[in-house]
C-alpha cells in the first residue's frame, strides 16, 4: 500500500533529492535518514504517536515530517510566528506526546509543554539508529495535523492520511503534468501546507527538490537562473515581490500557484517576466485538497475544471443540484479529503453519507464545466434583501496597481441591514476607487464606508483576519 514515504532511492539512489544552499542530499541518503528517524521514534515507546515540533525550514523539518509518518505517527508543525497564546492554544488542540525544537528557540517553549527536546540531540540519536526499515507504513493511518482558521482566527486541526495525500499525487501528474524529471523549487514556508505538500509530493515523483530557508524575492530569482528549475511552487503575493525586480527569464518554468486568487493583470504582469511559463493555479481547501485547476488560455474569472477523480456539486438552499451558471453552495467528492477535525481527541467528519463535503464556498459552473467561486457563505453582505459576495469587489478593487491589500465587510444599517465598506491599504485615493467600482459593479456594491491602513490585520495563516477588520472599520465609522 503506497504512503507519502514512498521515494525512488532504489531506482535513482544516486539522484539528488533535497537541496538547499548549503548541503545536497541522494535520495540513498534521504532514504536512510527517514528511516534512521522512524526506528528512533520506535524506541521512545510512546503510547500517544503525535510530534509536535517547531523548526526553521530546511531539511530538518522535511526529515522529522517524514520519519514520523513512516513510523505510523502523525506529525504536528508549529509556526515560528506564532504567540505563546497562540502555541499555547495549539498544543491543547493537538496533544502531542513530544515537542521537538532547535536551541535557539527552546527558551521561548520550553515551559510550554512537559516533554520538550532539542533537535541538536535528537539528529546525534537518531544517527545510531539503523538505516533500513522492515515495518512498512500503513496508508489508513493519520500523518499530517495543520491548522485551519478561516476568516474567524479560532483554530481548528484538521486530520490528513496517507491515502488522502496519495491521491492527491495523481493531480500532480495529470493536472500539472510534473514526473521524476521535475526540479521543483519551494520558496516558501514548510509550515504551510501548500508548500509543504510541493516538497513532500516532489520526492514522492521522483523529481529534486531546491528548499530556501526563507522566502527572498532576488533569491528566488537567482535559483531559477542558476539551476535547472523546471516548477516553482508560490502565492500570488510571491508573485508580486517577484515582478517589482523587473527581471525577464526567457527558461521555461512550470508556475504553480494558491492560497489566494491570482488576478489576471499579475498574470499579464508574469507573462511578460517569464514569456515562457505554464501557469496552473488551482483552488482547494486544507479539507479537500485540490478542487479544481485553471491553465492560462482558459476563462479568465473562473478558478478552472474539476482535479483528476474529484467531482463537484452546486446545491441551492433546498439542497436540490443548481442548474449551470446558478450560485449555490460548493460541494466536492473524491477520495483527496480530509479525515476530519480533531475535537477534545476525538475525530469528527464533516461528510454527508454519500461522501460529499463542503467548506461553505458558493460559486457556479458555468455550461462548460468551469467553476466561478462567488465567495464564502459566512461573509456575505445582506443588502436588504439583496445577497452581496464582498470578494467580487475586492478583485475589482485590487486591480487598481494602489491598491496593495483590500477587505470588504458588511456593516450594521438601520435601514438596509448591512451597507458595504472597504478597508485599502496602499496609495489608491477613494475618488478613483469609487469611480472604478461604478464602472464594473450595480451601485448597491460600491462601498459606502472606506478606511485607508497602513497595515492589514491578518491571521496567523496569512490571510487577512476580517473579525479585526470588522472592528476596525466600526471603530473608525464611530469616530466620525
Amino acid at each position: 500500500m503506497a504512503t507519502i514515504t514512498d521515494t525512488y532511492a532504489d531506482q535513482s539512489p544516486e539522484k539528488i533529492a533535497l537541496q538547499t544552499l548549503h548541503e545536497k542530499i541522494t535520495y540513498k541518503t534521504w532514504n536512510e535518514k527517514v528511516c534512521q528517524t522512524a526506528n528512533w521514534l520506535d524506541s521512545l515507546n510512546l503510547a500517544n504517536h503525535t510530534l509536535g515540533f517547531l523548526l526553521p525550514n530546511g531539511i530538518p523539518f522535511l526529515q522529522l515530517f517524514t520519519g514520523a509518518s513512516l513510523a505510523g505517527w502523525t506529525s504536528v508543525p508549529f509556526d515560528p510566528k506564532w504567540t505563546e497564546a497562540e502555541l499555547l492554544q495549539r498544543l491543547s488542540l493537538s496533544r502531542p506526546s513530544v515537542f521537538i525544537t532547535t536551541q535557539e528557540l527552546y527558551p521561548n517553549v520550553k515551559h510550554l509543554h512537559h516533554h520538550v527536546l532539542l533537535w541538536e540531540d535528537c539528529f546525534r540519536k537518531i544517527n545510531l539508529f539503523s538505516k533500513a526499515r522492515t515495518q512498512p507504513a500503513d496508508g489508513k493511518l493519520p500523518f499530517y495535523m495543520g491548522f485551519t482558521s478561516g476568516t474567524t482566527g479560532v483554530p481548528k486541526a484538521f486530520i490528513r492520511s496517507h491515502d488522502s495525500w496519495v491521491a492527491s499525487f495523481d493531480c500532480n501528474r495529470v493536472d500539472f503534468h510534473l514526473d521524476e524529471s521535475d526540479q521543483v523549487l519551494i520558496p516558501g514556508a514548510l509550515i504551510h501546507s501548500h508548500f509543504l505538500y510541493g516538497a513532500i509530493s516532489t520526492l514522492y515523483l521522483g523529481g529534486s527538490v531546491y528548499l530556501l530557508e526563507k522566502f527572498s524575492a532576488t533569491q528566488t530569482l537567482s535559483i531559477i537562473e542558476l539551476q535547472p528549475i523546471t516548477t516553482i511552487y508560490v502565492v500570488p503575493t510571491m508573485l508580486a515581490a517577484l515582478h517589482k525586480l523587473e527581471r525577464a527569464i526567457e527558461k521555461p518554468l512550470k508556475i504553480l500557484s494558491s492560497g489566494a486568487k491570482w488576478e489576471e493583470h499579475s498574470k499579464e504582469l508574469m507573462k511578460f517576466m517569464f514569456p515562457n511559463m505554464s501557469m496552473y493555479e488551482f483552488y482547494g481547501a486544507s479539507e479537500l485538497s485540490f478542487v479544481t485547476v485553471l491553465t492560462e488560455h482558459q476563462k479568465p474569472g473562473s478558478v478552472g475544471k474539476p482535479c483528476h477523480n474529484v467531482e463537484i456539486q452546486i446545491r441551492k438552499e433546498n439542497s436540490e443540484p443548481a442548474l449551470p451558471n446558478e450560485t449555490g453552495k460548493i460541494f466536492v467528492r473524491s477520495k483527496l479529503t480530509f479525515i476530519g477535525y480533531l475535537n477534545e481527541g476525538t475525530l469528527q467528519t464533516i461528510h454527508d453519507e454519500h461522501g460529499w463535503i463542503t467548506v461553505h464556498d458558493m460559486g457556479y459552473l458555468d455550461e462548460d464545466g468551469f467553476l466561478f467561486i462567488q465567495g464564502r457563505e459566512k461573509n456575505m453582505i445582506l443588502y436588504g434583501a439583496i445577497n452581496i459576495f464582498p470578494e467580487e469587489i475586492e478583485k475589482v478593487l485590487s486591480g487598481h496597481p494602489g491598491v496593495e491589500e483590500v477587505a470588504v465587510i458588511g456593516v450594521p444599517d438601520p435601514y438596509w441591514g448591512q451597507i458595504v465598506a472597504a478597508v485599502v491599504k496602499g496609495n489608491a485615493r477613494k475618488k478613483e476607487l469609487k469611480r472604478r467600482c461604478r464602472q464594473t459593479l450595480s451601485s448597491f456594491k460600491v462601498p459606502r464606508k472606506w478606511v485607508f491602513v497602513d497595515e492589514m490585520p491578518h491571521t496567523t495563516s496569512g490571510k487577512i483576519a476580517r473579525p479585526q477588520v470588522r472592528e476596525l472599520i466600526e471603530s473608525k465609522v464611530n469616530r466620525h
